[in-house]
């Protein structure tokens, strides 16, 4: 009974968003008050409903009711409380529903706190969240629809993918979709505005929070997949250019450059036609990865559906959504006329060529990642090719080096009309910095890579100018220090949060340049009682033993990790065997010294007493989780600016100069 309600409040919900799609519309364009007042109710019925059908959902897991098709396949009676309810969404159906659950959040946000909008504009806004809303409800409810019954109902279930159980995995999929649904807000601020024939600093102030949200979950999505990634797989690396992580990282580099632009529509009033281009392109990058995750073009770890009907579907909805955008962008762009001028050395001029840079080098992921799946379609699949990461870093991290340098000058700039020499002089301490730690790199590591010592730099000049535009905000060092921390009071939380952000970047940077370049890995066969040198660590393989846990059988080795004649702790890798599931899993045991991981894997016995190991020295691998971290927190001390809860203030009308016959001489 509790999926026929899910069913039903799902179907309901497709209907209401039906209204919610096409009532405000129509009466934003009749300028008809009570017609465009209909989206909040119908915003508010969607969230509702389609939250009853998540509930219902999620009560069929914990349940374990097995006559629910998407329960039986992917639940067991003996799996975890925390997996049987993130198995709600670690499948299609499930992780559908939860996409729709969240676009109805922002589209019920948006009504509920955009009061400060134009009529007219959050009309149509709402509007455009219902069309979406419609196409994935449609998908759900004709393709994919996950309270399906069972006749008979079996005894127990299949269980979830074992890589799915995982702490990692049950919080890594809501925040990527927070992320990937929250651009529609972006796409729907811009085909409004198209709609409206109108962008103005006002409408840049409105769209930056949502860009922001979608950007801060984004990245946290990205970097707990990653970090999964890294420990569970056990191949000692934290990114492989796979396509499904290329997927989340597409829109998350249109995000970022949608998000830097929309500050020059705010600030200047110019670059309006290319922020709604890059608000579209950014969610059509979002629908794209649905699409590859969805339609059974690759195979992955991270892939949910093989159903090529569901595939063929959501090509539909890309193809409207985009293209529809996309010709009404055409129509309505050439009229979008750009306020502000600027010079090429100014802050401005920074922010285009981040823009233009970050375009490149998603259109270079966007290659590498379709290339191969288009070459397989165009041959019926006679020719495979396969893109990694040489060509990626080939091609990528050439054009990234220059972002960064520019990064650390850009926000030292001046509107309008920058002095470069004045910029430079100020970014002395960060030009130091990074000699001196391309230096100390060096030093340290002779041998190589060469790159590396000059990524290192890039890094601290970054960091080091970062914090060199923040102190000059404050006046550190420059005035006394109760003033300075009276200026640090006074700091808008945006202009906070984006140093954080930056110095997030750079902190990154250093732990993806360390554990790329400087990793020490050693892969053998080893025997009870044998020590294996890593870098300037020592494993000793002391036994192997066996076990049993919840709902699989474990394989755990005992490693000590020793520097020199000190014990430095016991690690325990682990092989687990799934019965239900019939699959392997590897855990990989971690000891972190918050500046490098030693990581050890146990593999299968050779049958002579011996086991496969691999033991690697990951030097700045945490540091990733930082920078990711303090880019995160960065993000959302941006969001409590409170600017970003009221309108842009009104520019002043510029007053008319009195010609000589005006004026009245005084009395």
């Amino acid at each position: 009974m509790i999926a026929e309600f899910g069913q039903f409040a799902l179907t309901l919900a497709l209907v209401v968003s039906l209204v919610q799609a096409v009532v405000p519309m129509i009466g934003a364009y009749r300028n008809d008050g009570p017609l465009m007042a209909t989206g909040y109710p119908a915003a508010l019925s969607q969230l509702l409903l389609t939250g009853l059908a998540f509930g219902a959902l999620t009560y069929g897991f914990i349940a374990s009711d097995f006559s629910v098709a998407t329960v039986a396949a992917n639940s067991h009676s003996l799996k975890p409380m925390l997996y049987k309810v993130s198995g709600v969404w670690g499948n299609h159906e499930g992780s559908m529903l939860m996409w729709v659950v969240i676009l109805a959040l922002f589209g019920w946000a948006v009504a509920q706190f955009g009061t400060n909008l134009p009529p007219t504009l959050r009309a149509r806004v709402i509007s455009v969240q219902g069309m979406i809303g419609v196409a994935f409800l449609a998908f759900i409810v004709f393709t994919s629809n996950p309270f399906m019954r069972l006749d008979p109902a079996p005894f127990d279930g299949n269980g979830l993918n074992p890589l799915l159980q995982d702490p990692g995995l049950a919080f890594h999929p809501p925040l990527l979709y927070v992320g990937y649904v929250g651009f529609s807000m972006a796409f729907s601020f811009a085909v409004a505005a198209l709609l409206e024939g109108r962008v103005d600093a006002a409408w840049g102030r409105w769209v930056r929070p949502w860009t922001l949200a979608a950007w801060t979950f984004l990245t946290g999505g990205i970097a707990l997949g990653s970090w999964w990634a890294y420990y569970e797989l056990g191949w000692g690396g934290w990114w492989f250019w796979d396509p499904v992580e290329n997927a989340s990282f597409m829109p998350w580099l249109a995000g970022t450059a949608l998000l830097h632009s929309a500050i020059v529509v705010e600030k200047r009033d110019t670059l309006k036609a290319w922020t709604i281009l890059l608000a579209i392109l950014t969610f059509s990058l979002s629908l794209l990865g649905t699409f590859i995750v969805r339609s059974g073009v690759l195979t992955s770890v991270h892939a949910f559906a093989t159903d090529p009907t569901r595939g063929v579907f959501i090509l539909a909805i890309l193809a409207v959504a985009v293209g529809g955008s996309l010709a009404l962008f055409a129509l309505r762009a050439p009229a979008l006329q750009s306020g502000g001028l600027f010079r090429l050395i100014s802050r401005e001029g920074g922010l285009v060529f981040n823009n233009i840079l970050l375009a490149l080098a998603c259109g270079t992921v966007f290659l590498g990642t379709l290339y191969p799946l288009f070459l397989e379609a165009l041959s019926d699949g006679r020719d495979k090719v396969s893109v990694g990461p040489p060509y990626f870093n080939a091609t990528f991290v050439p054009i990234m080096i220059p972002l960064v340098i520019v990064m650390a000058a850009g926000p030292l700039m001046a509107w309008k009309r920058g002095n470069l020499p004045n910029v430079m002089r100020r970014l002395v301490w960060a030009g130091l910095a990074a000699v001196a730690v391309m230096v100390w790199a060096f030093l340290l590591h002779p041998d190589g890579p060469w790159l590396a010592p000059v990524a290192m730099g890039i890094a601290a000049w970054l960091a080091v100018g970062t914090l060199t535009e923040w102190a000059d905000r404050i006046k550190l060092f420059r005035a006394p220090l109760s003033d300075s921390w009276r200026r640090l009071k006074g700091l808008p939380r945006a202009a906070s949060g984006m140093t954080l952000a930056h110095l997030g970047v750079a902190v990154a940077i250093a732990g993806m340049t360390g554990a790329s370049a400087w990793q020490v890995e050693r892969i053998q066969v080893a025997r009870p009682g044998d020590v294996v040198p890593v870098g300037s660590y020592q494993f000793a393989f002391d036994e192997v033993t066996e076990g049993a846990g919840p709902n699989y059988n474990y394989r755990r080795a005992h490693v000590t990790l020793l520097r020199g004649d000190r014990v430095i702790t016991e690690l325990y890798p682990e092989t687990r065997f799934f019965p239900v599931a019939g699959q392997s899993t590897t855990e990989a045991a971690i000891h972190t010294t918050g500046v490098a991981d030693l990581y050890a894997v146990v593999g299968e016995a050779d049958g002579n007493g011996g086991w496969t190991v691999r033991f690697y020295e990951n030097p700045m691998v945490p540091w990733i989780w930082y920078g990711a971290l303090i880019m995160s927190a960065g993000g959302f001390l941006s969001l409590s600016d409170r600017r970003h809860r009221v309108g842009a203030p009104q520019r002043a009308a510029r007053k008319p100069v009195a010609t000589s016959a005006e004026i009245v001489p005084a009395e």
